[in-house]
Parts: C-alpha cells; sequence; structure tokens
C-alpha cells in the first residue's frame, strides 16, 4: 500500500507540475468552455487573474509538499487534503460552464488519487 501511495504523491505533483509549467500556455482538449490558455480558462469560469495566481502557488506548494510527504507524511497530508479541496473545485467549476463529462476527467482523477493519499498518510 504504501507504494500505492507514493506513486499516486508523484503522478499527482508531475501532473500540476505539467498542467501548470509546461501546458499553461498551450491547448488541451480539458480546458473549460473553448478556452486555449489558463488565463482564458479562468475567465471562463469567471475568476480573475490574481485568482488564477493563487491557485497556481498553492497547486505547486501542495504538489511540493506531497513530494516531501515521501520522507515525511504528515506533509503528504497537508498537500493531499489542500490538492482535494482545490481539485473538487476544478470540477465544480467544470459544471458550472457545462462543460461535457471528459474535460473534468483529469480533476476529478486527482481529486480521487489525493483522497487516497489523504486516507493513507492518515493510517
Amino acid at each position: 500500500m504504501k507504494e500505492i501511495l507514493i506513486a499516486s504523491q508523484v503522478i499527482i505533483a508531475l501532473g500540476i507540475l505539467n498542467v501548470w509549467l509546461v501546458r499553461a500556455n498551450k491547448a488541451t482538449n480539458f480546458r473549460g468552455g473553448s478556452s486555449r490558455t489558463m488565463e482564458e480558462e479562468f475567465r471562463t469560469y469567471g475568476l480573475s487573474t490574481n485568482c488564477m495566481k493563487i491557485v497556481k502557488v498553492l497547486k505547486l506548494s501542495f504538489s511540493g509538499l506531497l513530494v516531501l510527504g515521501v520522507w515525511v507524511p504528515v506533509l503528504a497530508l497537508v498537500g493531499a487534503v489542500g490538492m482535494a479541496g482545490l481539485m473538487l473545485a476544478a470540477v465544480l467549476m467544470h459544471c458550472k460552464v457545462r462543460d461535457p463529462i471528459y474535460k473534468s476527467l483529469p480533476a476529478a482523477s486527482l481529486l480521487l488519487l489525493s483522497l487516497l493519499v489523504a486516507l493513507g498518510a492518515r493510517a
């Protein structure tokens, strides 16, 4: 089980790093509405650029905590709970703009992995 939790922590962190540092200004099939960049996506949801910057800092911070949590489990718990909250918000934003279900699958997957890590880190 420990290996599954560690793998989940790394998958979440790498996924977030990819989205926010590598692909933020690139179109994907999973962006909300018809958005082509992260900034456009946040506007689609009715959120400001400042909100986007805050979410970026939080997601990158929680990703860091998940990686550090490989060695310090309490950090994995904090990172996973924080990430789960942000991923729940992401799923809800897709619902808000009535996206097709497939667009929320990455966020929903990271939400489930975050909950798995949080529950495992508590044990």
